[in-house]
């Protein structure tokens, strides 16, 4: 929500896309997710930015490497940054700016098989909560988006948002986002 929020229009593409999808329904059913393609979008640019693991579970190197002119090693433990390889120049044009659309066409998933991407990890060690937590975000943001609108406290402007992130093994905001949920009248 809080990069929705700091991008007006990317929020009312998302509106706009669920409430299309969604007309005059009472519920969301799993069949109208699979169509919210600028949803998923949204999502997996979230997960780009704000990995929920920034640093990946622990590893520990079962052969002899040599990677990038770098002697590892058997035995060596090794630590993941996704949070360094999701904002990583050389992978992404501007890659601190929240652009869902950089994913149009884009075959990278978000489920560890390319390496440019790994919020959930990869490989054994990766969330095996993907499969549920997935479709739990893509629910309820469907839900925030279709229900409301949303807007910040009075005086508050987007560029006022302070999106810095707390220490820890998870990504979370330092300070909480306060919103006025708007209901939305079809």
């Amino acid at each position: 929500m809080s990069e929705l929020i700091k991008s007006p229009s990317t929020m009312e593409k998302a509106q706009n896309e669920v409430r299309q999808i969604l007309g005059k329904k009472s519920t969301i059913e799993e069949v109208d997710l699979r169509e919210m393609n600028y949803l998923k979008l949204v999502i997996k640019e979230t997960f780009r930015l704000h990995p929920p693991n920034p640093l990946l579970l622990l590893r520990e190197c079962g052969v002899e490497l040599k990677i990038g002119g770098y002697h590892i090693p058997v035995k060596t433990k090794v630590v993941v940054n996704a949070l360094a390889i999701a904002r990583d120049p050389h992978y992404w044009d501007e890659p601190d700016r929240f652009y869902p659309e950089r994913f149009l066409g884009s075959t990278i998933d978000i489920k560890g098989a390319d390496f440019e991407l790994l919020p959930f990890g990869s490989g054994r060690r990766m969330c095996p909560g993907i499969p549920y937590s997935v479709p739990v975000i893509e629910l309820t943001l469907a839900n925030l988006l279709w229900q409301f609108d949303w807007k910040l406290p009075t005086g508050m402007k987007p560029r006022d948002l302070d999106m810095t992130e707390a220490a820890g093994l998870i990504a979370r905001r330092k300070n909480d986002l306060l919103l006025v949920p708007v209901p939305h009248n079809s």
